[in-house]
């Protein structure tokens, strides 16, 4: 078993990251290097890295993301990026969308656990959800699937001229070149490789930005979503 005694000090960027959320931070990191490992949702070899790799890798995609907008983290595993966003976001809605069950215990725990009021935990597949989860500005994601099949299950949670984020590695353009033709038909308009994190991570963490127009998901999604809420109105008049 891995313990949290086994956690490099953090480093001085995560304080200046984090500020007052340092101390929550640094409570998330002894989770998930101690119950993250024994659950299963990290694995060991991670620990010895976890603030420049994960904590503080996730935390700069803040950078990306708007004022005071709703966020989805699909595909939240551990809660990265979502719960680092969090720390560092307190104007943020955020949602974490998980279908695993022994993932959202966890994930509930932390959030009530740091206090983080503005954090959401659902259990679910983004298909399962479309339609009773309020579309967002904004999804996020990370080490989830190849962008073409995460487009597929984020994009379709967006509301008009959203976007979503996904935290990518060296292969970020060339997955973006060979997804273009798959976004598109999401009704994604403009797509974009950022890099964030100058001063904090090295490398910088690299982000796939992916903006759509007026029918996030394109048509087919749209008329499922007009079905479920045509659904949703029928038994809310019962």
């Amino acid at each position: 078993m891995t313990e949290a005694g086994e956690l490099p000090p953090a480093p001085e960027a995560a304080r200046e990251v984090f500020g007052e959320r340092f101390p929550e931070a640094a409570r998330y990191a002894e989770l998930l290097a101690d119950a993250g490992v024994r659950r299963g949702l990290i694995g060991p070899r991670e620990v010895p890295r976890l603030w420049e790799r994960h904590l503080l890798n996730c935390a700069v995609l803040s950078e990306a993301v708007a004022d005071d907008v709703t966020v989805c983290d699909v595909g939240s595993g551990a809660g990265l990026p979502g719960i680092p966003l969090a720390l560092v976001r307190d104007d943020l809605h955020i949602t974490l969308l998980e279908p695993l069950l022994r993932r959202t215990t966890f994930l509930q725990e932390v959030v009530e656990l740091l206090g983080l009021d503005h954090v959401t935990v659902v259990r679910g597949r983004a298909e399962e959800v479309l339609g009773t989860l309020q579309p967002v500005h904004v999804v996020t994601a990370r080490a989830v699937a190849p962008l073409d099949r995460l487009a597929g299950w984020g994009v379709p949670l967006l509301r008009p001229y959203g976007e979503m984020l996904a935290l990518k590695g060296d292969t970020a353009e060339e997955e973006l070149k060979n997804a273009r033709a798959a976004l598109s038909k999401l009704g994604v308009v403009k797509t974009s490789v950022l890099q964030v994190g100058e001063g904090v991570v090295e490398p910088l963490s690299t982000v796939v930005r992916a903006e759509v127009g007026e029918s996030p998901g394109g048509v087919r999604f749209a008329a499922k979503r007009a079905k479920a809420a045509r659904v949703s109105r029928s038994r809310r008049r019962r």
